[in-house]
């Protein structure tokens, strides 16, 4: 079984939406339901306007993209965590919990079967 990996994305630490990488490699953001009635004209970026539809890419969007560290920052990051900087998910995930700015995505843990 593949695995699928999540992340909560928070704007100014408000549960903003879930960022999802499916199984075949293409990425789904939805904005929570309850972010949409609270803060209709609160988009985390330009090309992602608050809505109850959800944005799907087969690569990682630009804006989520851009969150994760460049240069010496970044050869820090995939030699302290094993992290191939091809996996722009798990860079995501590692490194953008306490991103600067008004944007943070926290990874949510797996759920295994016993």
């Amino acid at each position: 079984m593949k695995r699928m990996r999540q992340g909560i994305v928070k704007y100014n630490n408000q549960i903003a939406g879930t960022l999802t990488e499916e199984d075949n490699g293409s990425y789904l953001f939805e904005y929570e339901e309850e972010y949409v009635n609270s803060y209709p004209n609160q988009f985390i970026t330009f090309e992602m306007p608050v809505t109850l539809r959800p944005y799907r890419s087969k690569r990682l969007f630009p804006f989520f993209d851009g969150l994760i560290p460049e240069g010496w920052l970044l050869n820090i990051a995939t030699e302290s965590w094993k992290i191939n900087k091809n996996d722009r998910m798990g860079l995501l995930l590692a490194c953008c919990q306490n991103a600067i700015g008004a944007v943070s995505v926290h990874p949510i843990k797996e759920k295994t079967d016993a």
